[in-house]
Order: C-alpha cells, then sequence, then structure tokens
C-alpha cells in the first residue's frame, strides 16, 4: 500500500512509496512509541546507464517486504535526477532529498524514531545526513564508499558520466561548477560515522565487490565504537539482491526495538 507517490524538495518533484507497517508492536516493548518506527531507504549511484532505472525501481519491493516482515514502516524514493524524480543531481542535492524523505515520513506516518538503510553512495549520504539529525536512531550502510575522494579527484568526469547517465539533464546546470564540486570532498561517511555517539550502526559489505573497497566498510565501521561490521563472503557490490545481506538488515532492525 502506497501512501504517496510524489513530495517535493526545493521545487523538484520526487517519487515516493511508503509502505505501512503490517505488524503490530512487540508486547515485550517497555514503552511503546505513538506510532510505529520508520526506516526510509535510500538508493545508490548509477554505475551504469541503466541503474538511474534499476537502482530505484527494487526498492518498494524491499519497502514493502520491511514493512511485512517487521515491526517498521518503510519509505523508498528516487532524489532528484533519479527515475520518475525531477531535477539534477548533486551530492548535496541528495543530502537535502534524504531530509525530505525524513521530513516526509515522520509527518505521515507520526512516527518519533526513523532508521535510514543506504545502499553505496546512499549509504555514505545516510551517515552524512543522520549523524547531525536527531530524529534518526540509526543507520544500516551497505556497500557504502567510506569518502568521495576519487570523485573528488576529477568532479569533471563525474558530471561528464552524470549527463550521460541521465540524472543531469538540463545543459544550463550547474550555475556554478566549482559549487556543485565542493561537497565532493566534504561529504565523508567516515568522518560522519565518528558522530553518531551512541546510535546503532550496521555495515555489511561483499567481499566481492569490485566498486567500493572492503577497506571503505572496515574504515566506516573502525569509526563507530559500537559498529556491527558484516563482510559477506562471495558477495558483490549489489547487496538490495543478495538475501544474506537482506536477512542481515531485518534482523537488525528488529533488534532495534529490544
Amino acid at each position: 500500500m502506497t501512501l504517496k507517490d510524489s513530495f517535493t524538495v526545493d521545487g523538484n518533484a520526487l517519487f515516493v512509496h511508503i509502505s505501512p507497517s503490517a505488524r503490530p508492536l512487540s508486547k515485550i516493548q517497555p514503552v511503546s512509541p505513538v506510532a510505529a518506527p520508520a526506516v526510509v531507504i535510500v538508493h545508490g549511484f548509477p554505475v551504469m546507464p541503466e541503474d538511474r532505472v534499476n537502482a530505484v525501481t527494487t526498492l518498494p519491493a524491499l519497502a514493502d517486504y520491511i514493512a511485512t516482515e517487521t515491526s517498521f514502516a518503510a519509505m523508498s524514493f528516487a532524489s532528484r535526477g533519479m527515475h520518475q524524480s525531477e531535477g539534477n543531481f548533486s551530492l548535496d542535492g541528495w543530502c537535502r532529498d534524504i531530509t525530505g524523505a525524513i521530513d516526509l515520513m515522520v509527518d505521515t506516518t507520526k512516527c518519533e524514531d526513523v532508521w535510514l538503510v543506504g545502499f553505496g553512495t546512499g549509504g555514505a549520504l545516510a551517515l552524512v545526513v543522520g549523524q547531525s539529525d536527531s530524529r534518526v536512531r540509526g543507520i544500516a550502510s551497505c556497500a557504502a564508499p567510506a569518502d568521495f575522494d576519487d570523485w573528488a579527484r576529477n568532479p569533471h568526469k563525474l558530471m561528464l558520466w552524470s549527463r550521460e547517465i541521465g540524472i543531469i539533464q538540463d545543459p544550463s546546470y550547474p550555475e556554478s561548477f566549482d559549487q556543485w564540486a565542493y561537497h565532493i570532498r566534504l561529504f565523508r561517511a567516515e568522518d560522519a560515522s565518528k558522530q553518531l555517539g551512541d546510535r546503532s550502526l550496521i555495515v555489511i559489505h561483499g567481499s566481492e565487490d569490485k566498486i567500493t573497497p572492503v577497506d571503505d566498510a572496515q574504515a566506516i565501521a573502525a569509526a563507530h565504537p559500537q559498529a556491527l561490521l558484516r563482510i559477506i563472503p562471495g558477495a558483490d557490490h549489489y547487496l538490495r539482491h543478495d538475501p544474506r545481506a537482506i536477512a542481515l538488515l531485518l534482523g537488525w532492525l528488529e533488534r532495534q526495538l529490544r
């Protein structure tokens, strides 16, 4: 069941899918919140042109699955420039989209606590946003880079690739290339992990990830005093499609409520 199909951030209409929880909160809870806790799923950056579509079209099914199998309501959405969403890609813009998604989830479900689940770039940006948002109680970072230094070394290449795969379509965008590129080096998931304090963090990574090295997961986890690090043997970058990763994710979510 979808409650809304779009929301707006910075004037861009963004695709969204919200699944209310199908399960009541466990009776073992000492104090029940006024509403079910919520998960916001954050997609990654397209590795191939077709990923602009594929990176987001399978996530509503994951939101439905989380809402069916746990006591969480769940949301997936498409950031600016991605399939079915308006606007043009920028890292800081995608961070504002995550904050807008949290705002919408809190407003729609009346939840008090939100957990972020991010894949790839989405895992890194979930940490960047979550570190300073007190509504975020925990983060699952899946196949995320510890930083964006590779992109920062050649932001013009990133811009060209973003145009090629269609997440930047406006030929006059951005007004300032320097401003667009500024946040690429500024946003660092490893540093953000240090700022989570005692909030929950699980870092999931595939041992055979050819896109983001396992070292990145280890760096993110090492920066947090209580992080859970789970390396999945033989798994690649696309953990959304690995049942072992999803099982780890659901188990971690269930433990958040105890």
